[in-house]
């Protein structure tokens, strides 16, 4: 490929839809050879990670991803989670990151040929859309090998490509875990007793939406 044929391509991770898929899947992901599969395949303009952070802890067990992948590489978006209990008592966080990435994707696109998005999540739909119009190729990275899906049909559609995250794991897996199961007609998916630095969100989100 000669070099002014080489894409300009951003990417942005949705972090707790990454980390849900790739357990799932049963690896964890390395985020040095993540970033290293897309330099070495286009010129990467930019690698976002997006997440939500509970401000009421005094350690967070995301922070020492966070500040690593701060200073390798990523630019880092968090905004503060919420927490709640939900009508059978139990507690949850919530913390969508859908419009910080809308916007850096949307002022970016001006600058890019390509675009990839780690996410499953439905709401992003009309965000591939408004970059699509504007002649820019969209990829959305999630998987379909789990029961249920773990990316919205919708999205799945709109975008140019779909790339299983299952196919990209020899490229960007840290270590093999036991594979987690799903919400769905297998039943309900365990809970951690707490958070750890090698699983630092405490739930895993609802996807798709």
């Amino acid at each position: 490929m000669q070099p002014e044929r080489i894409e300009r391509v951003a990417v942005f991770i949705d972090g707790a839809n990454l980390y849900a898929a790739s357990r799932t899947l049963g690896f964890d992901v390395d985020y040095k050879n993540l970033l290293a599969y897309f330099r070495q395949r286009s010129y990467l303009i930019r690698a976002y990670y997006y997440t939500a952070l509970l401000e009421t802890e005094e350690y967070s067990p995301l922070r020492p991803l966070v500040d690593w992948l701060g200073y390798n590489g990523y630019s880092v978006v968090t905004k503060p989670a919420k927490e709640f209990t939900d009508a059978t008592g139990r507690r949850r966080v919530k913390g969508s990151v859908d419009i910080e990435m809308a916007v850096d994707v949307l002022d970016l696109t001006p600058h890019l040929d390509h675009v990839v998005i780690f996410s499953g999540d439905g709401d992003l739909r009309r965000l591939v859309e408004a970059v699509q119009r504007r002649g820019v190729r969209v990829t959305v990275i999630s998987t379909i090998r789990t029961q249920p899906a773990m990316i919205a049909d919708d999205l799945r559609r709109q975008a140019d490509a779909f790339l299983d995250l299952s196919e990209l794991a020899e490229h960007i897996t840290r270590r093999q875990v036991e594979p987690r199961p799903r919400t769905g007609p297998l039943g309900p998916r365990p809970m951690p007793v707490r958070a750890t630095p090698a699983e630092p969100f405490r739930e895993t989100p609802d996807l798709p939406e």
